[in-house]
């Protein structure tokens, strides 16, 4: 606990004095709330899921969020920031949980008024076709967007470390994120439902069909999640800095 929170205290400064991660969080907040004020806008389908209409911005911005992990992360790769963090905390394992839960503090924090931004659009758009939603949904809603945001950009943070390249992590989960989960869909039948990103989707819709419900979607996010986590955690213990 002695190290672990100076540790924690310093990657809160050094976060707050990088602009880019300022920058990737404000996008995360304008791509969300404009994509799901378009998506509401747009003239409502008979069959349309309007929890999932209204929060459907969350998945543009999960693309920020992926960036935030990754960025806050490979910044210690850069000009031998690593070596000076851990000549200031040498124990590595709390000082990898530092970053981590700093990391998932700011991330679940504009993740949450993130959504209930795009809630709020989104319904403004939606007018009459969002009146069956019950307040029970919009809360497990907003809250179930905002954890799967935090885990996707949990997940990021543990391959970056585990890859100690934020260019290749990036490279590797946005095109996967954008074009191999969305084409396959159901293309290969019911596994897809088990990848990091389609598992915690489902806490965005009102009614859902499939192996998985909303929190055990996330429950599925987050064990991929830990499992990046863990990954970078060894890395970051058994690789020279």
């Amino acid at each position: 606990m002695t190290t672990f929170a100076p540790a924690l205290h310093a990657e809160w400064l050094k976060i707050r004095t990088l602009r880019s991660l300022y920058g990737t969080l404000v996008a995360l907040f304008a791509a969300t709330t404009a994509f799901s004020a378009l998506a509401g806008a747009e003239t409502p389908e008979p069959d349309l899921d309007p929890l999932f209409t209204a929060l459907s911005g969350v998945l543009p911005g999960e693309i920020a969020a992926i960036t935030f992990g990754a960025l806050a992360v490979s910044a210690e790769y850069q000009a031998g920031a690593l070596r000076l963090s851990l000549s200031a905390v040498p124990r590595r394992g709390p000082w990898f949980a530092a970053k981590a839960t700093a990391i998932a503090v700011l991330a679940l924090t504009v993740g949450l008024v993130t959504t209930l931004a795009a809630l709020a659009v989104g319904r403004a758009g939606l007018g009459d076709a969002a009146s069956g939603l019950g307040a029970g949904e919009q809360v497990r809603g907003v809250l179930g967007s905002a954890l799967y945001l935090t885990l996707m950009a949990l997940f990021a943070a543990g391959l970056t470390a585990l890859l100690r390249s934020g260019v290749a992590t990036l490279s590797l989960l946005i095109p996967f994120v954008l074009v191999v989960s969305f084409v396959l869909g159901d293309a290969v039948g019911g596994a897809t439902e088990f990848l990091p990103d389609k598992a915690g989707q489902v806490a965005l819709y009102e009614t859902y069909d499939g192996t998985l419900g909303p929190w055990s979607g996330l429950a599925v996010t987050a064990l991929w999640t830990a499992a990046a986590l863990v990954a970078g955690a060894w890395s970051v213990r058994r690789r020279d800095a």
